[in-house]
């Protein structure tokens, strides 16, 4: 899943974006306005972490921007006011949910979660292609019953895959939901991590379930 931050505290949004990355989160940051909502509105992301206070544009116009954009991403608004005014202002934009500075980070990743449990395109208990399933809770993945290993970023790819089940997916598509823009773009990394995760899901099963459409991209399905 793919976060983006707007926050222009460097050090405040630096922890955060350590602390979302120990949780396989892929995790873009800015630290004005302009440019925070340019990522908001051009980029597709999972989760928005905004500030209200921003130079250049604060965080309540950048909500009112993305939702008159058409963009639904959940939004989650830091702030270090607890005035009952601005939290209105922040809600009447658009935000989905309110948390006020000084928090724990313990807070904000039980606010994420509950935000994504709302959001439609994670509503949810469970995700199965075949007899691969993945349950978000704890997050174990099987396949037969078999409980299957895999590292923070093939859990990544293969939540991403198994969300857009029987949809061919680019690699440019898998680059941007899975790693930051950051991201090496001329490295192998998708094709790699594509290998290893069928060598754990795959290997062994008759009924391959990740394929490569040559020239488009890679679909997780069951065989025809």
């Amino acid at each position: 899943m793919r976060v983006l931050i707007v926050e222009d505290d460097e050090k405040l949004a630096g922890v955060l974006k350590k602390g979302l990355e120990e949780e396989q989160y892929a995790v873009d940051v800015s630290h004005d306005g302009i440019d925070g909502a340019h990522w908001a509105v051009e980029n597709p992301y999972d989760v928005i972490i905004l500030d209200v206070m921003l130079p250049q544009k604060d965080g309540v116009r950048i909500c009112r921007e993305v939702r008159e954009a058409g963009i639904h991403t959940p939004i989650l608004m830091l702030t270090a006011r607890d005035g009952m005014e601005d939290k209105i202002k922040g809600l009447d934009a658009g935000a989905d949910d309110y948390i006020t500075k000084p928090f724990s980070f313990e807070e904000l990743l039980a606010r994420i979660r509950a935000l994504l449990r709302r959001s439609q395109y994670y509503r949810g208990k469970s995700l199965m292609v075949g007899d691969l399933m993945r349950d978000p809770s704890s997050r174990k993945v099987t396949r037969a019953g078999r409980e299957i290993s895999l590292t923070g970023k093939e859990y990544a790819l293969l939540e991403y895959l198994m969300r857009n089940a029987r949809r061919v997916l680019t690699e440019t598509q898998i680059i941007e939901h899975v790693w930051d823009m950051n991201h090496d773009s001329m490295a192998n990394t998708v094709h790699v991590y594509i290998h290893h995760l069928r060598n754990k899901i795959d290997r062994g099963f008759e009924n391959k379930l990740l394929h490569t459409i040559r020239g488009m991209g890679f679909v997780l399905k069951e065989q025809e």
